[in-house]
């Protein structure tokens, strides 16, 4: 927003200085994010008068000017044509710099002195470009500087807001705010009206089928209007903010949006059918012609002004090419209306169509300056291009919008900014920016809020108002006081984060991936039509396909990251990731369990000249599970290998449980998955429940005396069944509640020559200590055959 001086000093009289004032308006919210000062370093360029005009002698195209400079007569050669003697100019003396950093020197043209130049309006910056030099009042006087005889010296503030200030999208707007702070009383700008003719609702009529979307429109007709160039004092105000003439009745209608901050459009009358206006919504895939001459496609969404027949206006954004104020225009209906943010919002967001009018609209405007807007603009407009304005208004307001009321409370206000203020000091702020006083009391002020204050909508924001108009600097310092709580980590989370410790120090890499993932994941894993982890979350607005479910499983997520860390040639990996899964419920939101799933392939050791070439297998991975296992002390743990995953390979990975409860999967990904994940080596994956796994963790660590006595090893060969597993015979041996038993361990597996067919060898140790004495060889011979008995009896065990 732009906004100068003078202009704020038509509504208030205040006396900061300039660049007082920009330290207010920013201390008050309103940023100041450049300051300029207009005709600055021109004050050498001064009113001058011709005091006679002769062609040049060598020049056809030039002419000598004896120039008056109201201390002395200088000559000038100049090349316009639109001066004569007597004329007052601008010369620009010896020594001056104009805009684009031109500097005036004492030169010879043709021969002939010149002590100066006779500016342009371009050539001092007044306009972008100009037909001869600028021709002045002969009201000035010679040697007076002419940015100070036009009233052109001003300060130009560029104010950055925030969109929810729209109530200082106008010099109106920021007069108000300037007004509190100097504790003076706003002026509003001063106009009359004088009506005659044909009254307004004899010759047209508006009707509004959408109130939700605009709850208000009023109208005013002037007649017989003659449009043309706007007077200089219109032009020096649209240009001192940046606006750019176009002619007087659209001049107007951008003055008093800037002005009053409330968008108008003019309508030439004799262009609209009926004299009807109808407010209502566009029809689908409906074509109208905008301002701009671009043809817009609109939807049903879209509001639009019409006439009997036809759209006329994208309400609140732009008007339409069929009724634009031309030349020829005699007759001028005049529209200022209030439509829904939202609604303006879409359409200029969905057309991309950004004006000063939907900027403002779509932050939200007064519904109360509907029709002071109106009735200054019409006055103007009969000033600057007179006519005839026709008695009454049509002002359709079908549902008064009630002001809001919101109570602020002296001990909220106190315990909120850490001061003290008194509810009368309360309610003397807040009326100064405007809010009417309903009830007070000692206990706090009861107000009615403005329509121009759409951002006060609870008592909150009337204290950051207090804090605002009081002043951040009046704001007593003080040190901040809290308190130091250390709040220890749930078991939950230290566990997982204990994990995830564990993980990197058996050499894996963290992963992170997004929750994301392909709904067609589960096809290229193999997971039947009734998998449970079929069901996903969807999101609703993805990023894409590929992103589109949450996922209830890690394993799409870390084969596409080996998929892709092998495309990059990393042949040896050892990867995890340790992260939630989702599954639908019932609630509102999702269940989230937590998983751990590792994956490894290529190399056992680093590449190395001292290192083995082996590749990891089915064991390095089990080695690495065993490892987390005895480092969270989880007892009681089986593998399966009767059941497993459709991803996995048949024969070569299990299930984990603990009891009978399934915790977790481990083995070699199966040929056909990698296939669909471009994985070309073997690829094997553990996939953990984590909370089912630490559930089982014990939280306890035992300890015992390192026995003195020596230990006893024995050895036994047994012939078992091929179907019997190590897992079986470990489980039997070590319930069989034999004495002095230290360790066991199955240290060979043999089948072929010598072993009959459907059966295997299975080599078992035994490691016996006693911390109490030296055992005996009866003592161990005892025990031993205790657990080689139960071997025989429960799984048919033969002594080889």
């Amino acid at each position: 927003m732009i906004v100068t001086y003078n202009w704020l000093k038509q509504y208030v009289d205040f006396d900061f200085s300039p660049e007082d004032l920009s330290h207010r308006l920013t201390m008050a919210g309103l940023e100041v994010d450049a300051m300029e000062r207009l005709g600055e370093g021109l004050d050498s360029v001064i009113v001058a008068r011709l005091v006679s005009v002769d062609a040049h002698p060598e020049a056809d195209k030039l002419s000598i000017c004896q120039v008056d400079t109201g201390s002395e007569v200088v000559q000038v050669v100049c090349g316009a044509k639109n001066h004569r003697t007597g004329d007052h100019v601008a010369l620009a003396q010896v020594g001056s710099v104009l805009p684009g950093d031109f500097k005036i020197k004492k030169s010879k043209i043709r021969g002939e002195v010149s002590m100066g130049m006779l500016c342009s309006e371009s050539e001092l910056g007044l306009a972008d470009e100009s037909e001869g030099i600028l021709i002045l009042s002969k009201e000035f006087t010679p040697g007076q500087p002419v940015f100070e005889a036009l009233g052109l010296k001003d300060i130009r503030y560029e104010i950055g807001l925030t969109p929810n200030r729209p109530d200082c999208l106008s010099v109106y707007g920021v007069a108000r705010e300037v007004a509190a702070m100097a504790g003076k009383a706003l002026k509003a700008p001063a106009f009359s009206l004088e009506e005659q003719g044909t009254p307004l609702c004899e010759v047209a009529s508006v009707s509004i089928e959408n109130a939700e979307r605009c709850p208000r429109y009023a109208a005013r007709l002037i007649r017989g209007v003659k449009v043309g160039p706007s007077p200089q004092w219109l032009v020096k105000a649209l240009e001192s903010i940046g606006q750019r003439s176009i002619n007087n009745v659209v001049d107007v209608t951008n003055y008093v949006l800037m002005e009053l901050g409330h968008p108008l459009h003019a309508f030439d009358f004799n262009l609209l059918s009926g004299g009807q206006i109808q407010v209502r919504c566009a029809s689908e895939a409906e074509a109208f012609q905008t301002l701009d001459t671009q043809e817009r496609q609109l939807s049903a969404e879209d509001l639009m002004i019409c006439d009997g027949e036809r759209p006329v206006a994208l309400a609140g954004i732009m008007g339409g090419l069929n009724s634009e104020v031309n030349d020829q225009t005699l007759d001028i209906l005049l529209e200022s209306a209030f439509f829904s943010p939202v609604g303006i919002r879409r359409s200029s967001k969905r057309l991309g169509l950004h004006t000063e009018a939907s900027h403002r609209f779509e932050r939200g405007c007064d519904v109360d300056m509907v029709p002071l807007a109106l009735d200054r603009a019409a006055a103007m407009i009969q000033e600057v291009a007179g006519g005839q304005i026709a008695p009454g208004v049509l002002d359709q307001y079908p549902a008064t919008l009630l002001p809001n009321e919101i109570q602020i409370r002296v001990a909220s206000c106190t315990r909120i900014l850490g001061f003290e203020l008194s509810a009368h000091r309360i309610a003397e702020l807040l009326e100064s920016i405007g809010l009417s006083v309903l009830t007070k009391d000692a206990d706090g002020v009861r107000l009615s809020i403005p329509a121009y204050r759409p951002d006060l909508e609870r008592e909150v924001d009337l204290i950051e108002e207090v804090a605002r108009l009081n002043g951040y600097d009046n704001i007593p310092v003080t040190m901040p006081v809290g308190s130091l709580e250390v709040s220890t980590p749930s078991p939950r989370l230290q566990a997982r984060d204990r994990l995830r410790q564990l993980m990197v120090s058996l050499g894996c890499n963290e992963t992170i991936s997004y929750s994301f993932i392909s709904p067609t994941a589960w096809d290229r894993l193999g997971l039947n039509c009734e998998d449970p982890r079929r069901k996903n979350v969807a999101v609703l607005n993805p990023l894409s396909e590929d992103q589109s479910v949450m996922r209830t499983s890690l394993v799409p997520s870390i084969l596409e990251t080996v998929s892709r860390n092998l495309s990059h040639r990393i042949l040896d990996q050892r990867i995890f990731e340790l992260r939630p899964v989702f599954f639908p419920t019932q609630e509102e939101l999702p269940r989230e369990e937590y998983r751990l799933c590792v994956a490894i392939c290529g190399r056992r050791d680093p590449e190395g000249w001292s290192q083995s070439s082996e590749q990891v297998d089915f064991f390095d991975m089990k080695g690495l599970f065993e490892q987390l296992q005895a480092a969270m002390r989880v007892e009681k743990l089986s593998f399966d290998s009767s059941a497993s995953e459709p991803y996995l390979h048949p024969g070569k990975s299990c299930t984990l449980k603990v009891g009978k409860k399934v915790i977790g999967t481990l083995g070699e990904l199966h040929p056909s998955v990698m296939q669909s994940y471009d994985i070309d080596r073997p690829l094997y994956l553990l996939e953990l429940d984590v909370e089912a796994f630490l559930a089982k963790a014990s939280q306890k660590t035992s300890f015992k005396p390192i026995s003195r006595f020596p230990d006893v090893s024995r050895d036994s060969a047994l012939l078992v069944d091929e179907g019997v597993s190590a897992q079986e015979i470990l489980d039997i041996l070590r319930g069989a509640s034999a004495k002095h038993v230290e360790d066991i361990q199955i240290f060979d597996l043999y089948q072929g020559k010598g072993i009959e067919l459907g059966k295997k060898s299975i080599g078992v140790r035994v490691r016996y200590r006693s911390a109490e004495k030296t055992l005996t060889d009866t003592e161990v011979v005892r025990a031993h055959g205790k657990l080689i008995d139960s071997l025989c009896r429960k799984i048919s065990a033969e002594v080889r």
